[in-house]
Order: structure tokens, then C-alpha cells, then sequence
């Protein structure tokens, strides 16, 4: 009889991937949901014996996911799958009952050696396993997955040098004119004053600029956690805005380029403003972008004022690159 297997994920490329990489010989019946409250519906419906579970989803995350399977003692064994590779992370979900961690992309090895570690591997015997079900993927999905996985690592970098947990949100990804740029930034108050940083990026066919936005109230926390002397000092927030792009620029530019196969080499970061607004960022360096597609990601620190939002822009002239980059994940 086939095992109820859930993949929980709100990226239609995410599922994709991971029901391609289920064992060919496993005998499953697959369900899939977009969010956690889909998913903690489909266990309770018993179409989830075997969960694979995201943590950063819209409704209700992970996290919450693992907290209603332990309140309702729900018959679901749940292995994460995610991009937040941070050690913090680990330990909260298997604190929370999950059967164990993989991280973003997954790969076909590491399922089938935990489903036999486990011993939840059962092959069908003398019949034909049914394909997982077709699943559309677009383009915007496929970029807001990659940038998913590239936020994890950045953040895991950041979270080891600080000893700090870092939370992270769903990346916002949107092909977008340069007018539209200060709508992209939600989690940006309109009178929130910004200090930012741009370093730029090229890689074969692919050029851009990544955009660091370090909110002023969050100097003082971070110079503190780095462990720098007199925070309220301008060299020491330059200090501070400097080293905090390297970390999550350079990071978020590996991860990229890791899943698409790929090299980037980077500029030298410049300060594009100072205790300004986001508007007047935009405003006064508009002649930089014209159309483009931008990644946005806002990361927060557990238990401090600590706020920041990476910007990747990346040039109209980069987007057949990218397509053709992106097919092969949709293939």
C-alpha cells in the first residue's frame, strides 16, 4: 500500500525538485501544499505519513507547522527541507520533533540515505510506481527559489561570525521599472532613515548591483555585536555598513552562483548615501537602472534593533542569460 507523502513548500519549483528526487522504487501516493496551514490540513486528512517541510512560507511556516503536529499529536513524520542552514535552525526543528534537516537544493543521495536511515524506505513490489504529478513552474517562482537558498547561506555566514540567529523572510522577487523600486522595499518604512551601500557584479552575461540599505537604528546593535568600540562613531558605522555587505553580498552572490552554475566577480562596494530615505536613494541615483529584476531580501536579528534589506538588481540585458540559466532547473 503506498505511504501518504506531503511536500509542503510555497515554491512550485522547490516541489519540483523534490519530487523528482524521491526514490524512483518508493511507493507513494504524493500531495502537495503551498503553506503550512495547506499542509497541517492534508496530514490531518492522512495524506501526510511523510512530510517534507519548508520553514519559510506565507500563512503559516514551519515552524508553526512542527508546533501543531506536536499540539494535536498529529501522525506525521517530518523531515525540513530548507535554505536556512543556520545551526540555530537545526536545533530549533528537532526540538520541535522533526525527524531531521536537508538542506536547499536537495539531492536525490541525501533523501534515499535518510529514508533508509530512518527505515521509512518501502519498495512496491511487482508493480509499477506511479510518476509524480507535472507541476507548473514559472520564471519568477524559479528566481524567488534561488534567491531563497542564496538568503539561507548568507545568513548562516552572518548568524556563525555574530553567534546571533538570524530571521529571515520570503524573498521578494519582481521584474520592475526603476519607478517602481521604492515599492518593492515593504519592509522599509517611508520615514525610516537609511545608510547604503552598492557594490557592483558581472558574470558571463549577467551584470548588476547589489544594494546594501542599513537602517540607521541599527548601527549601535551591530557595531556591538561585532565588537567594535565607540558605535555612535562615523567611521565606526562605515566599519560596520562595509563588513555587513561583504558578509551578506558576497554569501548571497555564492549561493547564485553555485545553484546556476556560474562565477561572479565583484566591484568595490561604493556608499551611494547617508541617513537618507529610501526615496531620496532612488531618486538621486535613478540614472543608474532602468528595468530590472530585483531580489529582495530583509534580514533581522533575533533579540536586537537589527535591521537591514540586500537588494540584488540585476540589468535588463541579464534576463535571457538568466532565462536560460533558470530552464535547466525547470526541466
Amino acid at each position: 500500500m503506498p505511504i501518504p507523502v506531503l511536500i509542503c513548500d510555497d515554491s512550485a519549483l522547490a516541489r519540483k525538485q523534490m519530487a523528482r528526487t524521491l526514490p524512483k522504487e518508493w511507493d507513494v501516493d504524493v500531495t502537495f501544499a503551498n503553506n503550512g496551514a495547506e499542509g497541517i490540513e492534508a496530514i490531518r486528512a492522512g495524506k501526510g505519513e511523510v512530510v517534507f517541510l519548508d520553514l519559510n512560507m506565507p500563512v503559516m511556516d514551519g515552524y508553526e507547522v512542527l508546533q501543531t503536529i506536536q499540539q494535536e499529536d498529529l501522525p506525521a513524520l517530518v523531515i525540513v527541507v530548507s535554505g536556512d542552514i543556520q545551526i540555530k535552525a537545526h536545533e530549533r526543528v528537532k526540538a520541535l520533533g522533526a525527524l531531521d534537516f536537508i538542506q536547499k537544493p536537495v539531492s536525490a543521495d541525501a533523501i534515499s540515505n535518510i529514508l533508509q536511515e530512518y527505515g521509512i524506505l518501502t519498495i512496491a513490489l511487482g508493480d509499477e510506481v506511479a510518476d509524480s504529478p507535472m507541476i507548473e513552474v514559472d520564471l519568477r517562482d524559479a528566481c524567488q527559489e534561488i534567491a531563497n537558498v542564496a538568503m539561507g547561506r548568507a545568513a548562516d555566514l552572518l548568524a556563525k561570525l555574530l553567534d546571533v540567529f538570524v530571521l529571515l523572510p520570503i524573498p521578494n522577487v519582481n521584474v520592475l521599472e526603476v519607478s517602481e523600486l521604492t515599492m518593492t522595499l515593504k519592509a522599509t518604512e517611508e520615514h525610516s532613515k537609511i545608510s547604503a551601500l552598492c557594490q557592483g557584479f558581472i558574470g558571463a552575461g549577467v551584470a548588476g548591483e547589489a544594494l546594501l540599505l542599513f537602517h540607521d537604528s541599527s548601527f549601535k546593535d551591530m557595531a556591538k555585536l561585532m565588537g567594535l568600540e565607540n558605535p555612535e562613531d562615523q567611521n565606526t558605522e562605515m566599519e560596520v555598513m562595509i563588513d555587513t555587505g561583504n558578509v551578506l553580498i558576497g554569501a548571497f552572490l555564492n549561493g547564485i552562483s553555485e545553484q546556476l552554475h556560474m562565477k561572479f566577480s565583484q566591484g568595490h562596494p561604493v556608499v551611494l548615501g547617508r541617513h537618507c530615505t529610501v526615496n531620496d536613494l532612488i531618486h538621486d541615483n535613478s540614472e543608474k537602472w532602468s528595468r530590472t529584476l530585483a531580489m529582495e531580501i530583509n534580514y533581522r536579528i533575533e533579540h536586537h534593533d537589527i535591521q537591514c534589506d540586500l537588494l540584488l538588481l540585476f540589468t535588463e540585458d541579464s534576463l535571457p542569460t538568466l532565462n536560460y540559466k533558470l530552464g535547466y532547473l525547470l526541466d
